[in-house]
């Protein structure tokens, strides 16, 4: 599974540690990705989903239904 977020897009990003000898060394940053089960009113069930925590907050701001739209929106398959 890629780790990205349904609802933000949210998606690794990628950089270099640098360690105390200053020897660089490539890395992965990954967002912190949750899987929730939400209530959705206007589907009638719940949806299994893969959010980042800033999507987590997002969802709870604009609710199920909106972000549910937003996904489908972007061509996320809910």
């Amino acid at each position: 599974m890629s780790r990205h977020c349904q609802l933000t897009g949210r998606v690794p990003g990628f950089g270099r540690a640098i360690s105390h000898s200053h020897v660089r060394i490539p890395r992965r940053f990954d967002p912190n990705i949750q899987r929730r089960r939400v209530y959705v009113p206007s589907l009638g069930r719940t949806v299994r989903l893969r959010l980042s925590a800033k999507g987590l907050k997002l969802l709870d701001r604009i609710g199920p239904d909106a972000a549910v739209a937003r996904m489908r929106a972007r061509g996320e398959k809910v």
